[in-house]
C-alpha cells in the first residue's frame, strides 16, 4: 500500500486518546489508530449516501417491475 506522510496538529485531549487507545488497543501506531478512525468516518459517510439513495427508490418501481410475474 502506498502512504503519504502527513502533520496534523490536534489538541492534547486528543493526542493522549489516540496514545491511550493505541496502547489499550494494541496498535502498532498512532496513525493506525487515525487510519482506523478515518476509515469508520468514511463507513459511515457510505452508509448516509446508501440510505439517502434507498429513500429516493420510487416504491412503485417495484410493482413495474413484477407486473404479471407469478411466483
Amino acid at each position: 500500500m502506498k502512504v503519504e506522510k502527513l502533520s496534523i496538529s490536534l489538541p492534547l485531549n486528543l493526542v493522549e486518546f489516540i496514545e491511550n487507545y493505541k496502547l489499550n488497543k494494541g496498535c502498532k501506531s498512532r496513525s493506525q489508530v487515525i487510519e482506523q478512525a478515518l476509515e469508520l468516518l468514511r463507513n459511515q459517510e457510505l452508509e448516509e449516501a446508501y440510505r439517502q439513495a434507498s429513500a429516493e427508490v420510487d416504491s412503485a418501481w417495484d410493482v413495474t417491475i413484477a407486473d404479471g410475474l407469478t411466483i
